[in-house]
């Protein structure tokens, strides 16, 4: 409660993020953040001053992490579906960060339009990773729509970081091994080079099913695989990393 005003809405519920005492509104039949938005987090690199986009911001996890996290200057985030964009704008008011993020409900396949060219340092996306609505039951549930490439496609959102991005800006993503090949030659047809790369293992053992990747606009040739982040030591315990990452109370 603040003022009187509630900030929840039937079927929400409001999670700390055990950082700056920030809260997060979520609701489990919508959507609800996960360890790749974390991750991601960690992974970013932002100099102090610098103005960030994040599309597909969901309920604005990554603005908020971002905002304890760093120094960045202003944070703009982009989420197309008005029931999500809505809890991320009043976990922003929640949390105080009015004059720091900014959560704009709007399409990531014309960012360029909404914002402009070349106005921003660095931009930061979790995007869909299923293609081809792979295993997809109803295109319209909030889920299937963050999951699932219904909404925009790689290409949209590559192609938008690029046209947004400062030159030498920065792209931040998390994505699926799986789809590695297809998000290298993306991000060349756009003008972003990958710079830095590591991936995700549930298990020291397994594969990894999440890669984090940053890519320079017009950068020089050169990327550098990073030491792997594995999740668990064994199930249901997370690694020594991890923890640091997340924070003991995950």
């Amino acid at each position: 409660m603040s003022g009187g005003i509630s900030f929840l809405q039937p079927g929400e519920r409001l999670d700390d993020l055990q950082i700056n005492n920030y809260k997060i509104i979520q609701n489990p039949q919508k959507f609800c953040f996960g360890m790749d938005a974390v991750l991601l987090s960690a992974f970013a690199v932002i100099r102090k001053g610098c103005n960030v986009l994040d599309l597909g911001t969901g309920t604005g996890i990554l603005p908020l992490l971002l905002a304890a996290k760093t120094e960045a200057g202003h944070f703009d985030a982009l989420e197309i579906q008005e029931e999500i964009a809505s809890m991320a704008i009043r976990s922003v008011k929640l949390d105080h960060l009015e004059d720091k993020i900014n959560i704009i409900c709007g399409d990531i396949c014309k960012a360029s339009e909404i914002f402009g060219k070349g106005v921003f340092d660095t931009v930061t996306t979790n995007p869909p990773y299923m293609n081809n609505h792979h295993g997809l039951k109803n295109k319209k549930l909030p889920k299937a729509i963050a999951r699932h490439e219904i909404l925009c496609t790689l290409e949209d959102v590559i192609r938008e970081s690029s046209l947004v991005l400062k030159e030498q800006g920065k792209l931040y993503m998390v994505h699926r091994p799986f789809r590695l090949a297809e998000i290298f030659s993306t991000l060349y047809k756009y003008r972003l080079e990958p710079k830095r790369m590591c991936f995700v293992h549930p298990f020291i053992d397994k594969e990894p099913n999440m890669v984090l990747i940053e890519a320079v606009k017009n950068g020089n040739p050169m990327i550098k695989i990073e030491p792997p982040v594995i999740v668990y030591d064994s199930p249901g315990i997370y690694t020594k990393r991890v923890l640091e990452i997340y924070g003991p109370d995950i």
